[in-house]
């Protein structure tokens, strides 16, 4: 780090201590509700009943009054909540208290004497449905996803947003694309900034079993985030502060595909203090998604481990500590190709089935592990009744392995899937500080605050070559070319004619800087977010941006309606995940070759920027229903996705020169009316990318092309609609309950699909077959000849014939005869890569959940039983199709799972 950028940061936190006078209460994405009762000659009433509910996002907690008459809701999310006292003797009271920062809200009750208690029921209003907030958010509590049916349980938290929230493509492995972008999402835990990419090829999640609710953030981020903005998910994990008795749960579930689960979650504390904490354990025999609607080897575990540690130290000062420890271990699913290689492979066939070596070759046996690592710490401190001080740190670290096949001749597959046999060893540690100053007082809403982190990356690889064609055929060696020749340095690490393996060591850090100011100003009707972020990013390159961001809300209280505007600048900064492989990768004679470069030379990337502007609706139609909706359109200079190394499963980022995303979103929610309620999100993207590639392997340098060779395309997470109902139903209240999911996507970009016209690299334009009408070439985007098996995956025909894992289909087919049942292929001649690309055929997925909360009626001990059933038609679909990011997958065909649990 520069001297003069170290004393900087110095300063900064420096004087952030000098400010701190006097201590806090909350912490992270929550604020805190305290209050004392008394009654109208200032006696105090204990033992009254106070609770807090939210008819939106269904958060509601309930307490009493201690023999001092005070009451405290700690760990509330930030939101409008309606506060209701009852007493014995005394009317009911009834007020709206709005926590928007870690500074405690303070509520002073009297309770006037009644002639008899008064039953009051306290129902939502139009108003109450809707939030004066310039921001356009989700809020989801554990009411809601307690009884949603989720997809994946080793990937729950991205199922959950997935369906929950207006905005999400989703895609295989609990992957999801935020807005139109490849994964620009970030979480806050409590405060701690997470940015690393959360499918399960990269990193473990934290366990829903540890989170009380989400605020999933799809507008304008305020300016205290930063990073990847495109999705904002600020998580409040559970707390056992307050719980003076222990309560907690004990489950276990069993399914298809030999899918167990088992958890143990427990809260308990005092007044001042709360200890939660998690444990689960998952086992599956389909724990990715498979590229093939049968599973073979896609076996995987996962352990989690989760606590949450408060502590009041005193009146004014308070810590707070989460830990989490994730084991994930998983096969790499094969495909009929890569299962059974004598159908195909001529090095196995030609040699009887054994390797160059004598040896049996077998399925691909490719595995991996994660093993994830987190604590969090932080400190507040309440300086006076408007300003709350915080301090935190964190330390986060991913290790990935990559496991090769015991025969390293077994990892060849198709030539456009992988060629070389690689094992990694990837460390990703990041470690910060975090400091703010909250400050409420009037109509502002003041926050203060500074993150630094530094991001340590160590990528280790060791790859060798496996396919006897790659040399002689593909590089046409030898061919006597002047040096870089593929031919002088590849030979070295070519299996086949008896080479070793070739190792690659990578490391960098990556210095980030963050300060920001934002003010909420309420005034009247009108609701103002201000900010200025400034980032200091310092890695393979450097930058610094100034981000103005700014929202404008206004409610109209006669039609219950909200109109909103705003505007963010924001820094994009690159993926971490292989950074450094990508940035020098062509500069490596090599990888170069294997990387496909068409330069000679360290490509790094420059941190992207972005304009975004938003502008909304939220309208509440009578007592029980809302809705809200957004259009976006974010322009960023630098623009990102990923790319594989070679054709191996080894994934790493790009850059292109920039892109343009408009769309819309809208969630639509009826809040609980006699025990039904639904929500319903929807949106459509159009994730348009611009040519060329400027960064990571494989780039062009911009200075080498012009921008008039600029070409749009729609980068495979690009979909033109989706949506999500849910609905819940419980009779009555101690009774039994149903939830359904209806999942509709229209489908992502697939280009690799074989088609026939406009810019479709894989046509046979005229007189395909020799004398007669014009055919579709069965090929990739490289012109390489789909196997019989990706053919079958993609649900290709030609004419009554249907392809088979080991018949091909007649290459190329009659135009006239062609088709997909997996694949909506462009009409003939009309196929374009920005206006009309191949896509996913549309699919719509149903899921249901039935279950009891207390079947035998227990006061203090409780028994659940629930029943889950997944994709219930049994939908044969695809997620994607030999993307250039992960390759081909289904969805999870239909899935039973029946869970038993105990609740003290």
């Amino acid at each position: 780090m520069p001297t003069s950028f170290r004393w900087h940061l110095i300063a900064i936190f420096a004087a952030t201590f000098l400010t701190t006078i006097s201590g806090a209460q909350s912490v992270g994405n929550s604020g805190s509700i305290t209050g004392t009762v008394v009654d109208t000659t200032g006696a105090v009433v204990p033992h009254a009943a106070v609770e807090i509910r939210n008819p939106v996002s269904g958060f509601d907690q309930s307490t009493t009054t201690d023999a001092a008459g005070k009451f405290a809701f700690t760990n509330v999310p930030f939101n409008p909540y309606h506060l209701t006292v009852k007493a014995a003797g005394f009317s009911s009271f009834i007020q709206d208290v709005e926590p928007r920062s870690s500074v405690p809200v303070n509520v002073p009750i009297t309770l006037k004497v009644s002639g008899s208690t008064t039953q009051v029921t306290v129902e939502a209003e139009g108003g109450d449905l809707i939030e004066n907030d310039p921001t356009f958010h989700t809020d989801v509590d554990r009411n809601l996803f307690d009884k949603l049916p989720l997809e994946s349980q080793s990937s729950s938290v991205s199922s959950l947003v997935t369906l929950a929230t207006p905005g999400i493509s989703a895609d295989s492995n609990g992957l999801f694309h935020g807005l139109g972008d490849h994964a620009e999402n970030s979480f806050s835990v409590d405060g701690q900034p997470i940015t690393d990419q959360q499918s399960k090829v990269f990193s473990n999640q934290i366990p829903l079993d540890s989170i009380q609710s989400m605020e999933v953030i799809s507008g304008a981020p305020p300016a205290e985030y930063g990073d990847k903005t495109s999705i904002v998910i600020n998580v409040t994990t559970r707390s056992g502060q307050g719980q003076t008795t222990p309560h907690g749960s004990v489950t276990s579930s069993y399914g298809s595909f030999g899918t167990s689960n088992a958890t143990l979650d427990l809260g308990y504390g005092g007044q001042n203090w709360g200890n939660f904490i998690s444990v689960s354990g998952l086992n599956s025999g389909r724990f990715l998604d498979p590229p093939e609607f049968a599973v073979m080897h896609d076996k995987g575990n996962e352990e989690n481990l989760f606590d949450r540690v408060d502590y009041q130290l005193t009146t004014t000062d308070s810590i707070h500590l989460n830990f989490g420890y994730t084991r994930s271990w998983f096969q790499t699913p094969n495909t009929f190709d890569t299962q059974d290689a004598t159908a195909w492979n001529c090095v196995v066939v030609c040699n009887g089935g054994l390797d160059p070596n004598g040896k049996v070759v077998g399925p691909a046996d490719q595995r991996s592990q994660i093993k994830t690592f987190n604590i969090a710490p932080s400190w507040t401190r309440l300086l006076n009744s408007s300003s709350v001080f915080t301090l935190g740190a964190f330390v986060r670290r991913d290790q990935y392995n990559y496991y090769p096949s015991g025969n390293p001749f077994a990892d060849l597959g198709p030539t456009n899937l992988q060629r070389e046999t690689v094992g990694q060893n990837r460390k990703l540690t990041n470690a910060g500080l975090r400091s703010d100053i909250s400050y409420v007082k009037g109509i502002h809403n003041l926050k203060v605050g500074a993150v630094y982190q530094q991001t340590f990356l160590d990528e280790q690889d060791a790859l060798g070559i496996v396919d006897p064609t790659l040399l002689p055929v593909t590089f046409g060696c030898p061919n006597g070319n002047p040096p870089p020749d593929p031919c002088a340095v590849l030979p070295p690490y070519d299996l086949t004619t008896g080479g070793g393996l070739y190792t690659f060591n990578g490391h960098t850090d990556v210095k980030e800087l963050a300060l920001y100011v934002r003010d909420n100003v309420t005034k009247g009707n009108w609701s103002l977010n201000l900010g200025l972020r400034g980032d200091f990013y310092n890695g393979l390159t450097t930058h610094k941006e100034a981000e103005p961001r700014v929202g404008v809300a206004y409610k109209i209280k006669q039609t219950n309606t909200v109109l909103r505007v705003s505007y963010a600048r924001v820094l994009e900064t690159p993926f971490n995940e292989n950074l450094v492989l990508s940035s020098i990768g062509c500069g490596n004679e090599v990888l170069n070759p294997l990387l496909g470069c068409t330069v000679s030379g360290i490509t790094p990337f420059a941190p992207g920027w972005r304009n975004e502007f938003h502008a909304g609706i939220q309208q509440a139609f009578g007592r029980y229903l809302v809705f809200s909706g957004e259009y976006i359109w974010k322009y960023t200079h630098n623009a990102y996705d990923f790319s594989i190394l070679g054709n191996t499963p080894i994934t790493f980022p790009i850059e292109w020169d920039r892109s343009k995303i408009p769309g819309y979103a809208g969630r639509v929610s009826v809040p609980n009316y006699r025990g039904f309620s639904a929500l319903a999100v929807f949106s459509s993207v159009a994730a348009r990318f611009f040519t060329p590639q400027i960064g990571g392997a494989g780039a062009v340098p911009a200075v080498a092309v012009s921008s008039s060779t600029s070409t749009p395309f729609r980068i495979d997470h690009d979909e033109k609609f989706n949506m999500t109902a849910h609905t819940q139903y419980q009779p009555w209240t101690l009774g039994p309950w149903f939830g359904f999911n209806w999942r509709y996507d229209s489908g992502l970009v697939a280009g690799q699909t074989p088609c026939f016209g406009g810019n479709c690299a894989q046509t046979t334009t005229t007189n395909g077959l020799p004398g007669g009408p014009p055919a579709v070439a069965l090929t990739d985007s490289f012109g390489i000849p789909l196997t019989a098996d990706q053919e079958f995956e993609s649900g290709l025909f030609c004419g009554s014939q249907r392809a088979t894992p080991t018949v091909a289909l007649p290459n190329p087919c009659p135009l006239a005869l062609y088709g997909s049942t997996l694949l909506n292929v462009p009409k003939p001649n009309t196929e374009n890569d920005d206006k009309n690309p191949p896509r996913i055929a549309a699919r719509s997925l149903f899921d249901i959940a039935i279950g009891h909360d207390n079947v035998f009626h227990g006061d203090k001990y409780k028994v659940s039983l629930q029943l889950t059933a997944i994709n219930v038609t049994n939908k044969y679909a695809l997620y994607n199709f030999l993307s250039t990011f992960s390759g081909t997958h289904y969805v999870t065909p239909r899935s039973l799972t029946a869970e038993i649990g105990f609740h003290f």
